[in-house]
């Protein structure tokens, strides 16, 4: 592909086909690349060996009967690759049996997708939510692909859409959701949503206020938000949607079908691992097989990497490596962010999801965007919380919001949760798919120095977070200036 437009830029891929086709050099089944211009004028690559335009691939094509291949269960399907936002991409083969049926069984079970639907799941080619999009085929439905930014032109481009195409099944995140809201946007009355069944959210954490806009505001109340949690690892969900029990504020239904699930003590660093009581959270772990687990890990012939990514914790059990607990009445299931993202301050351990919770629904017209953290430097006793927030356009962070945020979070959370920084920052990183990114911020902030994933969507964001491994000097630095203006002010007077 030529010239993709990601939030209103044009980004050219000549560069990333031409280190493919020399990646690829040695491996025989490779046969080469096909190009599908965009915009209206297709760009050159007559200089990238082995690819030809779409156009010539298609006229190449014939008409003769497809011969179906018989397979084995556990054969190779595809390789999907993680994000390597947490470390190097592992390259993760799945199985032809095992990602199809699991597909099959969350499309025509939790999602009731068939002949009569139209879905359209908003993806990157190189998030799993790609392969979920096309495998809505299964089923007979019709899928919708779109290639973009769901920002661009205007923030309701997009959302026609879902009335002009009569969508049915509409896949999203968070953060398009936290867009709509901050900016005012209502879908229903922006088009014509009565063929609207299902929307499933998915890529971070949904926070209950983005749960009540969406039913109280957003969308029509017939239709059921499916909040969906799961991964790249298992190209499919742990956590589904249910169209037989009620939608209740907060998590996901429960877990998806075929799909053993427990919540393990995190403490217990490995060994044994011991379920924790329903409303304790926890490590997410699948304590048994199921059908869509992993064949293998691509050029790991000794399993070696496979097994420490998922076997290495607990014995025979695999971890997926969420912070999660299960509502003792409802059931649902709760994510609350990333294990390896954990906040444990003075031994109260807590997820990145609560503290953003209480920043969108008390200080969404101020704060556009934030990042928390945690901080524990080499010859630290303690890690420390450390929250940034990114101010909205013509708001200003003050002394006066810090003090505010940390009395709210106390008052709403505990003493506990409030963090010991709070920073104004210009940047969060993302990946390309919109995900918030905590774990280079925190080893960065904890004074190590990282190689930036090409997965980032803004790796330049990075660099602004180096100087918080020394934070106390920071802030001793802050304090000499204000008091410097406040002496000028004074002497003025």
């Amino acid at each position: 592909m030529i010239g993709p437009s990601t939030m209103g830029k044009t980004v050219d891929l000549r560069e990333k086909m031409v280190a493919i086709v020399h990646g690829m050099k040695d491996i025989k089944e490779f046969k080469g690349l096909v190009s599908m211009p965009r915009f209206q004028t297709p760009s050159d690559i007559s200089d990238i060996p082995r690819t030809q335009s779409l156009s010539t691939y298609l006229s190449k094509s014939t008409s003769q009967t497809l011969t179906f291949a018989k397979t084995a269960f556990h054969d190779p399907f595809f390789i999907a690759y993680s994000s390597g936002t947490t470390g190097t991409p592992k390259c993760i083969v799945h199985s032809i049996g095992g990602a199809v049926l699991s597909a099959a069984k969350e499309g025509i079970l939790h999602l009731e997708t068939g002949p009569q639907c139209t879905a359209l799941q908003y993806t990157t080619t190189g998030w799993i939510m790609y392969f979920m999009s096309i495998s809505n085929l299964l089923t007979g439905c019709r899928i919708v692909l779109y290639d973009g930014s769901p920002f661009q032109p205007d923030l309701t481009t997009f959302v026609k859409l879902l009335g002009n195409l009569k969508v049915t099944h509409f896949g999203t995140s968070p953060k398009w959701m936290a867009e709509m809201q901050k900016n005012g946007i209502v879908p229903r009355d922006v088009t014509d949503l009565s063929s609207l069944h299902s929307v499933t959210s998915t890529g971070m954490v949904l926070s209950d206020q983005l749960f009540e806009w969406f039913y109280d505001v957003g969308f029509p109340e017939k239709v059921h938000l499916a909040n969906i949690s799961g991964g790249t690892d298992i190209a499919g969900s742990f956590g589904q949607g249910n169209p037989l029990t009620p939608v209740y504020v907060g998590g996901t239904q429960g877990p998806s079908l075929g799909t053993p699930i427990a919540v393990y003590d995190a403490l217990i660093e490995s060994g044994q691992g011991v379920s924790v009581e329903h409303g304790t959270p926890g490590e997410l772990v699948a304590p048994h097989a199921f059908p869509n687990i992993p064949a293998f890990f691509f050029r790991d012939p000794s399993g070696s990497l496979y097994h420490s990514s998922y076997f290495s914790k607990y014995i025979h059990v695999w971890t997926h490596g969420d912070f999660v607990s299960i509502h003792p009445v409802t059931h649902n299931l709760h994510f609350h962010g990333r294990a390896d993202g954990v906040l444990n301050p003075s031994g109260v351990r807590f997820g990145s999801a609560e503290i953003y919770s209480i920043i969108e629904k008390y200080f969404g017209k101020e704060v556009q965007e934030s990042l928390c953290v945690g901080q524990k430097r080499e010859g630290d006793e303690d890690e420390r919380v450390m929250l940034f927030l990114v101010m909205r356009q013509g708001e200003k962070f003050s002394k006066g919001l810090r003090e505010k945020v940390k009395e709210v979070i106390g008052r709403e959370l505990s003493k506990r949760h409030i963090p010991r920084w709070i920073f104004e920052a210009p940047d969060i990183p993302t990946t390309v798919n919109l995900k918030k990114v905590e774990l280079p911020v925190k080893q960065i902030v904890s004074g190590k120095i990282i190689k930036p994933s090409g997965t980032l969507l803004n790796p330049e964001s990075l660099k602004f977070f180096y100087q918080f491994a020394n934070v106390e000097e920071l802030v001793r630095g802050e304090g000499e200036r204000n008091n410097k203006s406040e002496g000028k002010r004074e002497s003025k007077l």
